[in-house]
């Protein structure tokens, strides 16, 4: 039985992130492990592992990760091989995955998908195009939304856009104690602790985490979308 789950993301556009997660106690000798030791396994075979594999991740996989994972290694002999470890990949195999990825984007987008697999939090994940974030967001009642209160999201942004900062700097941009508030953030595991500034005290300085990445649809915090002149934390 399939397991469904959707994040729609308060930042980055509202994009929703659908994964599809399937089991199979039958046929263990796939089609992937036998041409995973073909020498001839290239680009052209990869597309259907590739997809298998993202449809059954709830998070984005690490590219080292997908291409073991379809067993794509490679030995003394420069031939594809399983067994390998992820570390010991090769700019061409891993642009051979690239490869393989632009490969299934343009066949999702010619016979007209509603899903791409994008570059998030330093891995590859299927996600639902922007354009139908409203419908997913609205059928399963805006779960992240609901999960964080409106201080939450304020807090969260701020600290997106500011980071690394102390908590006395949040508290003075918003004009309220926050304590409880991180707390909430850091056991949700969208904010963390990166360090202590060099001032009087040693604060504490909060960021944002690869979850926070992850769960929002973003490939790295420079991919947020530009501050608002009226949003917390604006500079102007």
């Amino acid at each position: 039985m399939a397991r469904i789950w959707v994040l729609e993301g308060a930042i980055g556009g509202g994009r929703a992130v659908v994964a599809f997660g399937m089991t199979s106690a039958t046929n263990t000798n796939t089609e992937q492990e036998q041409a995973a030791e073909s020498p001839g396994f290239r680009a052209e075979g990869l597309g259907p592992p590739v997809e298998a594999v993202l449809l059954t991740a709830d998070r984005a996989i690490a590219p080292e990760r997908l291409a073991a994972a379809v067993g794509l290694t490679a030995d003394e002999s420069g031939q594809a091989a399983k067994g390998a470890k992820a570390g010991s990949l090769s700019a061409e195999l891993l642009a051979v995955l690239a490869e393989t990825i632009e490969d299934l984007n343009a066949q999702y987008e010619a016979t007209g998908r509603v899903f791409r697999i994008e570059q998030v939090a330093g891995g590859y994940r299927l996600m639902t195009l922007p354009d139908y974030a409203r419908f997913i967001a609205a059928f399963h009642q805006q779960r992240v939304q609901q999960r964080l209160s409106k201080a939450g999201l304020e807090t969260l942004a701020i600290i997106a856009y500011r980071q690394p900062v102390t908590r006395a700097e949040v508290e003075g941009i918003r004009g309220v104690a926050c304590g409880e508030v991180l707390k909430t953030l850091m056991d949700h595991r969208l904010v963390t602790i990166q360090g202590r500034a060099e001032e009087l005290g040693r604060p504490i300085l909060y960021g944002t985490t690869k979850q926070f990445l992850d769960t929002f649809g973003l490939g790295s915090v420079e991919d947020l979308p530009p501050v608002s002149s009226h949003a917390p934390g604006a500079q102007g």
